[in-house]
């Protein structure tokens, strides 16, 4: 029996020492980092011409790079499945872009709804895609500055519901494994979360479309 409660106290010191290897700070700045590079690759990929300067991209180093190449392939994966689904979000959540609040309140309430049963990374892309989406439709109504509430909205969101979840996982590089790295062809598993990721953004678009005024 002591044994086994010295065994027990040793794996929680590893784990405590785990989870303070990352702290919340930075996995925050990785997550906007990595959210200005999708959004910028969603605005070039719609023709609207925005530079890296604009949005203040800066991947600290080669690991996010490599982080953000997965996250925009496995976004990739996920939009072409049902692409209608990732356009015109605003009008779809029934939102004025004109109003900052209104944006960061609906991107809140979409992330919120996407993980309300538990945390996949195919939940992760989703939220990203989403937030890529929704700042295409405020460039294109001419609410650039908007972008950067997004970038924001979704870096308070990490802070308060996925931190610990990053952490366990040893952060953003985790979610490299959701791809054959030669190619980033991606994994069989990361289906199944796409499609229990699309199920819960068609499950939010039904409740704020059906709100009441």
């Amino acid at each position: 029996m002591d044994v086994l409660r010295r065994s027990s106290v040793f794996a929680a010191e590893v784990l405590d020492v785990f989870d303070r290897s990352l702290t919340e700070k930075e996995l925050v700045s990785q997550s906007k980092a990595l959210c200005r590079d999708y959004i910028l690759s969603r605005l070039n990929q719609n023709g609207l011409g925005w530079s890296k300067s604009e949005l203040s991209l800066a991947p600290s180093n080669a690991a996010l790079a490599e982080v953000s190449t997965v996250l925009l392939c496995l976004g990739d994966e996920l939009e072409g499945i049902q692409p209608t689904l990732y356009r015109n979000v605003a009008r779809q959540l029934s939102i004025s872009v004109a109003m900052e609040n209104m944006v960061s309140d609906a991107f809140i309430g979409v992330a919120t709804e996407i993980f309300a049963t538990g945390i996949t990374w195919g939940k992760v892309v989703a939220m990203y895609a989403v937030a890529g989406a929704l700042a295409v439709d405020c460039v294109r109504q001419e609410r650039a500055t908007n972008v950067h509430i997004i970038v924001q909205s979704l870096g308070q969101f990490v802070r308060k519901y996925l931190v610990p979840w990053l952490k366990r996982r040893g952060g953003w590089v985790d979610i490299t494994k959701c791809v054959v790295k030669k190619d980033l062809t991606p994994e069989q598993h990361w289906l199944s979360s796409i499609i229990e990721s699309l199920k819960f953004f068609l499950s939010t678009v039904y409740v704020y479309v059906m709100k009441e005024p």
